[in-house]
């Protein structure tokens, strides 16, 4: 699976996780160079406290358009040190 925004591939795995319909890829996976940390969180009754991340890719930036689980609750164990995308980022095998 890939992650493309903005013409660009922001993550590639082909370990990924699906839950609730999104692809969860490991973090590792997350190419750093097109990431900042964001100071959105957002909490989900049985995942817990999500955290966010901008992409930057060409001079563009499309906020918060990556999240993850620091410290998933254990029911969503599975996520844990992965991330997720939405806001226009698509996700193609």
């Amino acid at each position: 699976m890939k992650a493309i925004w903005n013409g660009t591939v922001v993550a590639e795995s082909d370990d990924t996780v699906v839950v609730e319909g999104n692809h969860y890829f490991p973090a590792a996976s997350l190419n750093q160079a097109y990431v900042l940390p964001s100071n959105t969180k957002t909490m989900c009754s049985w995942k817990g406290q999500a955290s966010y991340y901008t992409l930057f890719v060409d001079g563009d930036a499309n906020p918060d358009a990556v999240w993850f689980y620091p410290d998933p609750k254990e029911a969503a164990g599975e996520i844990r040190d992965r991330v997720a995308f939405w806001k226009g980022v698509q996700v193609v095998e």
